[in-house]
């Protein structure tokens, strides 16, 4: 029996002793790390330990030019503590080979007006800068093409920082998109001598409109003809839409519309009209717009109000509490007053607010006190 005894002691011992075995092999996992790029990252200020949390593959990576990168960013004119933060947010750029990042910066010059600027859109876009070399071909193409189309550099920049898919692919797939567009605008009357204008300004409020489908672009464009928009409307539309017109699909148009009409009470030729100045009642889900329409109502705020400013739908249910809670507080009733006061953005309410407070405060004039 004390033989048994010992020798389950011993085996008790064994087990425990085996432990420490694990623990240290979990231990030691960061070894796999590359200690050079750990150490200059450290050095630059870099936050290591959120890298290693959401990105921690890098770190492992070798080689790695943390320093050249660094390099590159500063004498473009990053300072020391956004080189921090691009390297924090995007650790991935310590891969690039520095050759290669300097063929991107002469890429990006070539349309970007100056290295401060670039900096900028680096610091908020680094995943547009930082990219495979294997499309340079594709983003060199692309920026010919844009700038064929006459298209001011600055939107060329924005295209590039914001949707940087656009330049990747192949330069005929844009192409496509760009036709069906300048068909489609001459199609519904515009003017070719404001085609670029037009143009440049769809694509700088919605750059990915030219990752979408030109069959689906059409086949909405029918569906709201059927509906009985005629072409100044259409092309109203497709302006005001800001691209989202290739986003939406007729069943979601059809029941938002739907949805609209009963709710507003209004006939299908005065829906038209709404829509034309609210395309969110075309965009816009049922169930968002439900909840916007009630907390209208709720607020006091009639049907024939929302039907005289439907603009008002494209705000938030958030914003509009507030904004009603500020009208109230300068003595303002929605309820009895435009909705106009609601709409715009946040400078434009601010304008507003502040001219109520001023017809508040300013005295009365009487023109038979006499002169102080």
């Amino acid at each position: 029996m004390l033989r048994l005894a010992m020798r389950s002691v011993c085996l008790q011992c064994q087990c425990v002793t085996a432990l420490p075995l694990n623990i240290r092999t979990c231990t030691t996992l960061s070894s796999s790390e590359n200690q050079q790029t750990v150490k200059d990252l450290y050095d630059l200020s870099a936050d290591v330990q959120k890298i290693r949390k959401f990105k921690g593959w890098v770190l492992q990576q070798s080689p790695a030019y943390t320093k050249e990168v660094a390099e590159l960013l500063k004498d473009m004119g990053a300072s020391g503590a956004v080189v921090a933060q691009i390297l924090t947010g995007h650790p991935e750029a310590v891969l690039y080979h520095p050759e290669q990042m300097q063929t991107q910066r002469k890429l990006w010059m070539s349309v970007c007006p100056n290295q401060k600027e670039l900096i900028g859109i680096i610091e908020k876009f680094p995943a547009s800068f930082f990219t495979p070399s294997s499309y340079y071909d594709n983003q060199q193409n692309n920026i010919t093409y844009f700038q064929t189309l006459n298209l001011n550099k600055r939107i060329i920049t924005k295209l590039m920082a914001s949707a940087p898919q656009n330049f990747s692919r192949p330069v005929e797939h844009n192409e496509v998109m760009v036709n069906t567009l300048q068909q489609v605008y001459l199609e519904l009357g515009g003017e070719e001598a404001n085609m670029k204008v037009w143009l440049q300004k769809l694509l700088s409020q919605n750059p990915f409109v030219l990752l979408k489908s030109s069959e689906v672009l059409r086949k909405n464009l029918l569906f709201l003809r059927d509906k009985g928009f005629n072409t100044a409307e259409l092309l109203q539309l497709l302006s005001k839409l800001r691209g989202f017109v290739t986003e939406l699909n007729p069943d979601s148009m059809c029941q938002t519309m739907r949805y609209s009409q009963d709710t507003l009470g209004c006939s299908e030729e005065r829906l038209r009209d709404i829509i034309v100045k609210c395309p969110a009642l075309l965009y816009y889900t049922e169930s968002i717009l439900a909840e916007r329409v009630k907390n209208l109502l709720s607020a006091g705020i009639s049907i024939s109000q929302i039907l005289d400013t439907p603009t008002v739908l494209e705000l938030t249910t958030q914003i509009v509490i507030y904004r009603i809670q500020q009208l109230r507080s300068r003595g303002y009733d929605v309820r009895t007053g435009s909705l106009a006061v609601l709409n715009g953005t946040k400078k434009d309410f601010e304008v507003s607010c502040g001219k109520l407070q001023l017809r508040r405060e300013r005295p009365i004039f009487n023109p038979v006190a006499p002169l102080k």
